[in-house]
């Protein structure tokens, strides 16, 4: 066994060599002949060409495929990128378009706030609420305008639907504003179309009760409530909501004004009403003076039954 061995690696020897030597020399006639420059070599080399290279497809075709996932890998990483960019275009749009909506809902808030009718006489300072104090016991708003814009405490605020509530503290640049709905906060409203005088009182709820009635049975659900000027606190005549009437018979107001979205509202420069100082003078018939003070002398008739 030892010996058919060392015959086979004697064999594989020479029979290496000579195999190398002949691919070396094959390799050489083929470069002479490809680099040989002669019309007849040249026809013998396309001659070669024409009939080894179309049959040579099937070995290209490997390439061939994986030229086309290249390019196909090429092109899917395109149309990542692309809707990687189209993503963040789209998260851009999204703000943008949140930011339109809310620009688009303050524009309408200070439109309605435009187009409430109010006494021609009244004028309003428009401001921007900064910040929301409100708590169980206490429901009020800071403004960003105050006593450089000639806020004065006491003045009534509304937003664009109506009746919000009253200035309760100035500051140089800001003021504090008590919502109807605060426990602390009494108003007198008239009732329409009765007439019927109320005072809304607030309790911390999202509907203050209405207490005092006159005449609760002419009162009905959905009638209007406005300021009534009572007390010159509030100017008359600002809605204020719409009754409801709840299941324990008691009649609350559904407040027309939206605290849920409060950003804008307007404090209106509600002038003090007349002071008399004095006795002033009584009117007196035509053509005599008036009387100062509250003298008063009866007509001599009414002497003469006097003195009977």
């Amino acid at each position: 066994m030892a010996r058919d061995r060392n015959s086979d690696m004697d064999y594989r020897g020479p029979v290496r060599r000579v195999l190398v030597a002949v691919l070396a020399l094959a390799l050489g006639l083929l470069f002479l002949v490809w680099r040989i420059d002669s019309p007849r070599v040249e026809r013998f080399r396309n001659a070669f060409i024409d009939r080894v290279v179309p049959s040579m497809d099937w070995a290209m075709a490997p390439v061939t495929q994986l030229a086309g996932m290249i390019d196909s890998f090429q092109a899917y990483t395109r149309i990542y990128e692309q809707n990687q960019e189209l993503r963040r275009e789209l998260q851009q749009m999204k703000a943008w378009k949140e930011a339109a909506v809310q620009l688009e809902q303050q524009n309408a808030k200070l439109l309605a706030q435009n187009q409430v009718r109010l006494d021609p006489k009244l004028t309003s300072v428009s401001g921007v609420v900064m910040a929301d104090s409100g708590s169980p016991f206490r429901q009020s708003v800071l403004l960003n305008v105050g006593a450089r814009d000639g806020i004065v405490d006491g003045w009534a605020a509304m937003d664009g639907l109506g009746l919000v509530g009253r200035i309760s503290g100035v500051a140089q640049n800001s003021a504090r504003l008590l919502l109807l709905t605060d426990a602390s906060s009494r108003i007198p409203v008239t009732i329409q179309p009765s007439g019927q005088k109320a005072m809304l009182s607030g309790d911390n709820s999202a509907a203050p009760p209405l207490e005092f009635l006159e005449s609760p049975e002419q009162v009905r659900p959905d009638d209007r409530v406005i300021s009534s000027g009572d007390g010159g606190v509030f100017p008359a005549g600002i809605l204020v909501g719409t009754v409801v009437q709840t299941k324990d018979k008691r009649f609350r107001v559904r407040l027309a004004a939206d605290y849920d979205r409060l950003d804008f509202v307007r404090v209106l420069r509600s002038h003090p009403s007349e002071q008399i100082g004095g006795a002033g003078a009584l009117i007196a018939p035509p053509g005599q003076p008036p009387v100062r003070g509250f003298t008063y002398q009866l007509p001599p008739a009414a002497e003469a039954d006097g003195d009977g």
